[in-house]
């Protein structure tokens, strides 16, 4: 079934066509447009083809039309989704980062992403908490773990890591080079 506007009164008729000569109106005029073209019978592709939109959102524009008139076809500010911790718990987050979980009475001394969720959640810090949302706080922050040496601001220099031959030599193994190959006796 096709899709068009309602029947526009002649008021709704003046005030689109005022609007869309307007140069600074805050309706865009592809959306007067898209109006006063279905208004015309012209189809949603056809009227999609002409203000260089898609079809979805043709129908989309026509639809909010029909059920709020011009108004419907304002931008409204668009909230997006509400912070979900506060500056002061992800401040703690940073924080709890930073922190010794030994001097804290815990049974390990360096934080990982599942450590820290637990704590916060158990200490009731925050109600619930993913691994990826404490990594993300903590990247924020410029925060970031290190394997071995815990949790650490990003501007610290951090120490480069014996390569396995140093490792090697100071233990005494001999390079594969070095060693003999085994002989194999066959039967």
């Amino acid at each position: 079934m096709a899709l068009y506007v309602r029947d526009l009164e002649e008021s709704e008729w003046n005030e689109l066509e005022a609007m869309l000569e307007e140069s600074d109106g805050e309706v865009p005029a592809q959306r007067l447009m898209i109006v006063l073209l279905s208004a015309q019978g012209q189809r949603v592709q056809d009227v999609s083809r002409e203000v260089d939109l898609h079809p979805i959102n043709v129908r989309k524009w026509i639809h909010r039309f029909n059920a709020e008139g011009i108004d419907g076809l304002r931008s409204g500010k668009s909230p997006g989704r509400p912070p979900i911790f506060s500056d002061t718990q992800r401040d703690q987050i940073v924080k709890l980062a930073n922190s010794d979980p030994r001097k804290m009475g815990l049974p390990f001394s360096q934080w990982s992403l599942q450590r820290m969720r637990k704590y916060l959640i158990d200490n009731e810090m925050v109600e619930q908490i993913s691994v990826e949302t404490v990594r993300q706080v903590l990247r924020a922050h410029g925060v970031r773990h290190r394997m071995l040496s815990g949790w650490s601001k990003e501007s610290k220099v951090r120490t480069p890591l014996r390569t396995t031959l140093q490792y090697t030599q100071r233990l005494g193994i001999r390079s594969y080079s070095e060693r003999t190959a085994p002989q194999y006796v066959s039967h």
